[in-house]
């Protein structure tokens, strides 16, 4: 049996858009870091209905594939996919980005499974609901064990407390920034209703940065109570501005009977998966979180760094679809076909948007990989975590 290549000595501090592989004893640049030239437009349905789509920006492109019968392949450089046994298209695995299988009956070859890993394409499997059932990715893209290790160390001390009020922070920011964005649009009692409820979680998000407690248990409650008071104030902000036929009356995480519930359920998952992703390039945890406690099974530092990120990626395109008429249907509890594609195809252009970030204009997902790096660089004592702030 062939000895395995011993990894080299890795520098302290890695480029902030690369990543160390070991197995060459260099870094690499981050697959949402690269920049390649596209030709196709933005969005584009490539099977004979609108269950395979391609999303494309300057950055790179993404699969979505969501129809039942369908395989993917590779031939040569390309991905082949076929429905009924017939090709109906192929793409150059150079121009893809990521690859999101959705729902049921979807089956991938290993040669393409393969050659993605190690290109660094990054395959995400997620349920009908939407939640991630599985994160395909090369093993030898990760960080060295050093961040884990102080990752689990700041459990116990200050800066750790410290992530705790900043990530609830960052959620309370941009939950109030959100409802003024919306504010904006409208007038008389109902603009008034969305300010009042944003200055509120504007005073939630002091009350959250002034908890007092130098260790994680110390001010996980109080901290989570200025969370979940802020979340009472925003669905209620939120359920008055949603069409009354859609039903919404509050956020449900569980077995929803609305549309609106079932469309966020469905959004925030294939969030989990882009921010599950980016805390693996950043050598970190998922499952030792600060603001979500232990639990088998919990990807609890997953669950702290999506709450920044739900409102400008999920939230800002769903709610601004619904309230100009957008059409959601539910089916046994789960999305129907077509609302699945069309919340999908939303919320993975948001996560291909720009937005203004540490003085740059940057793209949500190549944020969201940031955050992660800066989460990583906080357990290391390099620098403290603050939040993305979504402006509006």
């Amino acid at each position: 049996m062939a000895a395995l290549p011993q990894p080299r000595p890795v520098p302290c501090k890695p480029p902030g858009t690369a990543q160390y592989n070991w197995l060459t004893g260099g870094y690499e640049s981050v697959p949402e870091q690269m920049e390649l030239p596209l030709e196709w437009p933005a969005e584009e349905t490539l099977g004979p209905d609108e269950s395979i789509q391609l999303l494309a920006t300057e950055s790179g492109a993404q699969l979505l594939v969501s129809g039942f019968g369908i395989s993917l392949g590779k031939k040569s450089e390309r991905v082949t996919l076929r429905l009924n046994h017939k090709t109906c298209s192929e793409l150059p695995l150079y121009r893809l980005q990521e690859i999101v299988l959705v729902g049921h009956g979807i089956s991938i070859s290993t040669d393409l499974i393969g050659d993605a890993c190690e290109r660094g394409i990054r395959i995400a499997i997620l349920r009908p609901n939407g939640r991630p059932a599985a994160l395909l990715t090369s093993p030898f893209l990760s960080a060295t064990v050093e961040t884990r290790r102080r990752q689990l160390a700041t459990l116990g001390q200050p800066a750790g407390a410290d992530f705790i009020r900043w990530v609830a922070a960052g959620k309370l920011h941009n939950q109030e920034k959100l409802l003024r964005y919306f504010a904006k649009s409208r007038d008389g009692d109902s603009r008034r209703r969305l300010e009042d409820a944003a200055g509120s979680l504007h005073k939630l998000r002091r009350q959250a940065l002034a908890v007092e407690g130098d260790c994680v248990e110390s001010v996980r409650p109080p901290v989570l109570g200025c969370e979940g008071a802020g979340g009472r104030v925003y669905w209620s902000a939120i359920s008055a501005i949603l069409p009354s036929a859609l039903g919404f009356r509050g956020r449900i995480h569980y077995q929803p009977n609305d549309p609106v519930n079932a469309a966020l359920n469905y959004g925030y998952g294939i969030l989990y998966s882009h921010v599950w992703g980016a805390v693996l390039n950043a050598g970190l945890e998922p499952f030792a979180g600060f603001l979500h406690g232990d639990r088998s099974g919990k990807p609890s530092l997953v669950l702290d760094l999506v709450e920044e990120f739900r409102q400008p990626a999920v939230d800002r395109p769903l709610f601004a679809w619904l309230t100009k008429g957008g059409d959601v249907r539910v089916q046994g509890g789960l999305l129907d076909g077509p609302s699945r594609e069309a919340v999908a195809s939303r919320v993975l252009l948001r996560l291909n948007a720009v937005e203004q970030h540490r003085g740059k204009r940057h793209q949500v997902r190549s944020i969201i990989q940031m955050q992660a790096r800066r989460a990583a660089s906080a357990f290391r004592g390099e620098r403290e975590y603050r939040p993305f702030a979504f402006k509006w």
